[in-house]
């Protein structure tokens, strides 16, 4: 995973509404796609970005996939570009 992937994935709003749904706790795919008015295909590919970057994780249920949030990806994020903040300012 690379911190690129990172905030490329966080750059879309979708993505970013998807993580905060997730916040509450694991969802299915279906779940998530209740909440917006995209085709599957559509989400299929914000899914699969937020994977890349490792922000979620899946796991197969029977014929679900369920999402879960991965926190720690999005500290360690949150760590490096506060790593880059000028320590006079």
């Amino acid at each position: 995973m690379g911190i690129n992937a990172v905030f490329e994935a966080l750059s879309h709003p979708v993505r970013r509404k998807i993580l905060a749904l997730l916040k509450n706790g694991p969802l299915s795919a279906g779940e998530l796609a209740g909440h917006f008015d995209l085709t599957k295909p559509t989400l299929s590919v914000h899914f699969n970005k937020l994977r890349e970057a490792e922000l979620v994780a899946v796991e197969r249920r029977g014929t679900s996939l369920i999402y879960h949030l991965n926190t720690s990806i999005l500290e360690e994020a949150l760590a490096g570009l506060l790593s880059l903040k000028d320590p006079e300012t």
